[in-house]
């Protein structure tokens, strides 16, 4: 019994198995946020399939499973149709939509598994898959009060904070921290002053136990990559500090990023941290580790 946090994909854009990403991962998109026996799963990339089958394999398991999509870009739903327990039919599987009403997940992940895509449908499954919704953005669920927010990405994407029993896990990825006019870019001494994050997304994670967001690039990388809907890991470090966040997990790791340089990544937002004389945590999401709170 607890708060449970699982990495089972921390890879962005594309699954990226290889031998320079075996400390951090080559699963895309999927994280677990386990409030006592309730399951919650973020994001259906490849990584779902491993949880899929360490699920299976608990004893006892859970009958009913929580899964909210930040948004249905292709590495956040492929695992999908690989995940065990949507083929069992005493699971259950609640997908929600980020307002009342928005079934257009649940469409579009049923929508993957047609016959021109995948040789199974999704009515063909076993377990119940029922469309959800979080009426106005928010819903109690067994206690856990579950929220979205909007982030800045092409096509539209949703974060997600959990909270119960003074614990608070917010998973932020897919979502660019645009440089502002006047901010310092490049900034590899760490002279400038925070960057700017807007207030309301600041709000949704302030005080976060653990703040789970999107860092794919690094000060190099974003130069050439502004507009893709992804951040530097300065700025998501200032985002993190801004929030008063006590942990901060740099996630949705560049594909083209090796371990070697994600720990290079770290050591330079710790830093960032450490010379504003905050005492904030940050470390590189990576596939298979286990946080409790």
């Amino acid at each position: 019994m607890g708060t449970f946090v699982k990495f089972w994909g921390t890879r962005g854009s594309i699954p990226t198995p290889a031998s320079w990403t075996r400390v951090y991962g080559g699963n895309t998109s999927c994280v677990e946020v386990r409030f006592d026996d309730t399951v919650f799963i973020c994001d259906a990339g490849s990584g779902i399939r491993a949880l899929g089958k360490d699920l299976l394999a608990r004893k006892p398991g859970p009958d009913e499973l929580h899964l909210l999509l930040t948004h249905t870009h292709w590495d956040h739903i492929q695992g999908f149709p690989f995940f065990p327990p949507a083929y069992v039919p005493k699971t259950r599987i609640r997908i929600y939509g980020p307002s009342e009403g928005d079934d257009s997940r649940y469409q579009l992940l049923s929508g993957q598994m047609s016959s021109d895509y995948f040789p199974v449908s999704f009515g063909e499954l076993g377990a119940k898959i029922t469309s959800d919704f979080l009426p106005d953005g928010r819903k109690e669920i067994d206690g856990v009060q579950v929220r979205s927010f909007p982030l800045n990405h092409p096509g539209g994407c949703c974060g997600y904070s959990f909270e119960k029993n003074g614990a608070k896990i917010v998973y932020a990825t897919d979502n660019e921290l645009p440089i502002q006019p006047g901010e310092k870019f490049p900034d590899p001494r760490h002279e400038g002053k925070l960057r700017a994050v807007p207030a309301a997304l600041v709000e949704a994670a302030r005080g976060a136990d653990l703040l789970i967001t999107d860092a794919q690039y690094d000060e190099a990388q974003y130069q050439s990559k502004r507009g893709w809907g992804h951040s530097s890991c300065f700025s998501a470090t200032d985002f993190a500090l801004r929030a008063e966040a006590r942990q901060l997990a740099l996630f949705h790791h560049d594909p083209e990023s090796t371990d070697r340089e994600l720990d290079a990544k770290v050591a330079s937002c710790q830093k960032r941290a450490a010379r504003r004389g905050s005492t904030l945590v940050v470390f590189a999401a990576r596939e298979g580790v286990e946080l409790k709170f």
